[in-house]
């Protein structure tokens, strides 16, 4: 509750202070859409199409898709929000408001003059030049067989194995024969969303392999769930069905004492079909833990297939290449970095035309870039070097000379999360910086790496879109240039960066404040923490467009200063700045964070460091609820949604990768579960019932852990929502809860009751 000092000055400013029902209808206003309606420019979501570039500008209301062609530099309108809305309302029969249009996913086809773009419920639509639009595809549209290259022959699967079919006779040649339930070929996990579509536990999943690009073999793999425990979920609110309906579904946990196997294979099929008698040829390298419902890495590379092996805990990754006909496999790249390979900040992918596989390795406690060669498969040339990190490789030029490359932290002077674009020569040498201005630069390098499309800005700075030259980083024209003259002219208050120092006195943390509009210094505002310390990312927004739209903006506005804050922990400053996570989730950025507030507090006293909240989704949901159960005096009121309160019961990857293999005593420590008894606040927990990321059962525990501890505890179960449970009444209740128990006022009525509808007779 509001200290005294807190209601008087409250009362002081009740004057000019906005209503409840004011500041609801401003955070409305501020979430979502309705915020991003007004701003122009915030994203030129470019594509680098056959001859040009596709690129747009304005907003979602009034976008206008434009063709640049590269070779003249002229620019033409393709198309605009009026004409798509107008082509799509032709094919419907009745006019259709962009809010029902749902348009996604433009792309453009010069040759043909045809847009295409995902409407309605996901569906995908061409709209030809005469503004004709035709469904081309359904929305849950899949290819469930597997087309051979030369569209000779496809894989279908049946009964958990797999057929050859030659499309011209119809002759089938079965290729394996012993397939179960619990051992299929080619057969991955199905995940609960499919079981979920179909209404049955066993699905129909595509055929899981590659091809050779030759078409004669087939790489694939044969599942193993034996012995796998298994997760069940009911459905209470099925929408065809007056009745529940429940399922049992394989979900790789990270607490599991086993995991579903992988063993991959080859097979001939030009052999197996001109024989009738296939042989299935094991790849001879180790079973693979699946850590994810997905497929593990097949491709093929000169012929002869390709797979990168991840061990369980992250203690190393390798990649094999195999012998089709023997199945012999050699290890050709090998990473074994303490105490985990991050595979979020590390990578291997592989570069033929450079003799081998470019590796993203933390070797050096930094993500640096470097070529491992077949004959070193441990060592490998280091292609970059120093403190900062390379996030990804853009391009390898056409002469094999050089790459480009986009990293973080090379400039010292800058905020080590802005991203730049650098050219690396295969000789060594300091890299070249190909977009040398102070902020962060949200690029694409186009395939033949003659030009880069670069949005450059800061959350201060507004977006500026521009065309450089690949090879020197000039920029040649400009593109869009963001505005948000709409959004502020709207009573919106621009959120603030601030740096401060962690818990340790010593380490520059970043953090973003955010105030809510018609702010008023004179008046005393609680906090509210928007938190997300996952070690496997970074939480406070670098760009403009960003800044502008995360759910801060909207919470802000019930009468709060909210706050983000990267703590110790976080990801992209390198690994000793990640590892006190390292088996430590449970506590990691809880006092740099209370240490961050007080430093924003201390600058800004009309923050109320005696009432602090805290609000966050998914792994933000579990350190919501560790920070009201471990720092129960500071943190007063939160509100966890889709929380993964046990990490046991987590996918795999993702706890795994920041927790390794880790033992039963590290797992209790970590689980909210352990520390339930420590709870004073307030404490909602919100998850949907079919969530198929983050079980709803770790909601369902934490709050039986609250009751056997003594403690209060509210919950709250979405019918029908998965792991995004952000809709309109999840935003209501986070509101309400704040205003009552942080801001100590009275949450807005609800409407009018409606008239319930009369019995069908």
């Amino acid at each position: 509750m509001p200290t005294a000092e807190a209601r008087d000055a409250n009362v002081r400013a009740s004057a000019v202070t906005p209503s409840i029902d004011q500041r609801y209808s401003e955070a409305d206003k501020f979430l979502g859409n309705g915020l991003g309606d007004l701003i122009d420019n915030a994203d030129i979501a470019p594509r680098f199409v056959e001859g040009g570039l596709f690129y747009r500008t304005g907003n979602r209301l009034d976008q206008r898709y434009r063709f640049l062609d590269l070779s003249t530099r002229d620019t033409r309108q393709v198309a605009a929000t009026a004409d798509l809305l107008a082509s799509l309302s032709a094919a419907k029969g009745s006019p259709v408001t962009i809010d029902e249009a749902r348009i996604a996913d433009v792309d453009y086809d010069p040759a043909k003059n045809e847009i295409r773009l995902r409407a309605f419920d996901g569906a995908l639509w061409s709209i030809d030049a005469a503004g004709k639009a035709v469904e081309v595809e359904k929305a849950d549209h899949r290819e469930f067989d597997l087309l051979s290259p030369d569209g000779k022959t496809k894989i279908v699967a049946r009964a958990w194995n797999l057929y050859a079919v030659d499309l011209t006779s119809g002759r089938e040649v079965a290729l394996t024969t012993d397939g179960t339930r619990e051992q299929p070929y080619g057969r991955s996990i199905p995940e609960l969303s499919d079981i979920l579509r179909e209404g049955t536990e066993e699905p129909a999943m595509p055929v899981s392999g590659q091809w050779s690009p030759d078409g004669r073999y087939l790489l694939s793999w044969r599942l193993d769930t034996r012995g796998v425990k298994k997760l069940s979920i009911t459905q209470q609110n099925p929408a065809d069905s007056l009745y529940p309906r429940s399922f049992t579904y394989t979900y790789p946990l990270a607490g599991a004492e086993k995991l579903p196997q992988a063993s991959r294979f080859v097979v001939d099929v030009k052999a197996a079909m001109k024989s009738g008698k296939p042989r299935i040829v094991p790849i001879q390298m180790p079973s693979e833990s699946i850590l994810y419902p997905s497929p593990p890495d097949m491709g093929w590379i000169d012929g002869k297939p390709r797979m990168l092996w991840t061990e369980r805990g992250y203690r190393q990754q390798a990649v094999y290449v195999a012998d089709p006909d023997t199945g012999a496999a050699k290890i050709v790249a090998h990473e074994a970095v303490k105490p985990v390979v991050t595979v979020t900040s590390s990578m291997i992918f592989s570069s033929p035309e450079l003799g081998g596989e470019l590796a993203i390795s933390e070797r050096s406690g930094w993500a640096q870039l470097y070529l491992v060669t077949p004959d070193a498969p441990d060592g490998g040339k280091a292609l970059t070097s120093g403190a900062w990190e390379v996030l990804t490789v853009d391009n390898v030029a056409e002469d094999k000379s050089s790459l480009i490359v986009t990293g973080v932290g090379h400039e010292p002077a800058r905020n080590p999360y802005w991203r730049a674009l650098y050219r690396v020569s295969l000789k060594g040498g300091e890299p070249t910086e190909l977009t040398p201005e102070p902020l962060d630069h949200d690029a694409r390098v186009s395939p033949d790496g003659k030009w880069i499309v670069d949005q450059m800005s800061s959350p201060t700075s507004p977006n500026r879109a521009v065309l450089r030259d690949g090879q020197t980083g000039r920029i040649v024209m400009e593109l869009a240039q963001g505005d948000d003259s709409r959004l502020i002219a709207a009573g919106y208050t621009a959120p603030e960066p601030f740096k401060g120092v962690a818990a340790d006195g010593t380490t520059p943390i970043y953090g973003m404040i955010y105030r809510p509009a018609h702010f008023d210094p004179k008046r005393s505002y609680p906090v509210i923490d928007n938190v997300y310390t996952g070690p496997t990312t970074t939480d406070v927004p670098s760009t403009w467009s960003m800044t502008r739209r995360v759910p801060g903006n909207s919470v802000a506005q019930i009468g709060a200063i909210v706050v983000m804050i990267d703590g110790t922990g976080t990801s992209r400053r390198g690994q000793k700045f990640r590892l006190p996570a390292f088996q430590n989730l449970g506590e990691v950025g809880l006092d740099d964070h209370i240490a961050m507030i007080r430093q924003m507090a201390a600058k800004y006293p009309y923050m109320d460091v005696n009432r602090v909240g805290v609000f966050g989704g998914s792994a933000g949901g579990y350190d919501t609820a560790r920070f009201l159960l471990r720092r129960p005096d500071f943190f007063k009121v939160g509100v966890s949604a889709s929380g993964n309160h046990d990490l046991r019961l987590d996918k795999t990857w993702w706890p795994e990768v920041s927790m390794g293999y880790a033992d039963e005593a590290t797992w209790e420590r970590n689980s909210n579960m352990s520390v339930a008894g420590q709870l004073k606040g307030h404490l909602l927990l919100v998850h949907g019932d079919i969530d198929d990321n983050v079980p709803v059962t770790e909601s369902y525990r934490l709050a039986k852990a609250l009751m056997d501890a003594g403690r209060d505890v509210d919950l709250v179960i979405v019918p029908n929502a998965t792991h995004n449970v952000y809709r309109p009444f999840f935003w209501k209740k986070l509101r309400d809860y704040f205003t009552q128990y942080l801001l100590g006022e009275t949450p807005p009525p609800l409407g009018p009751v409606k008239t319930a509808a009369s019995a069908a007779k």
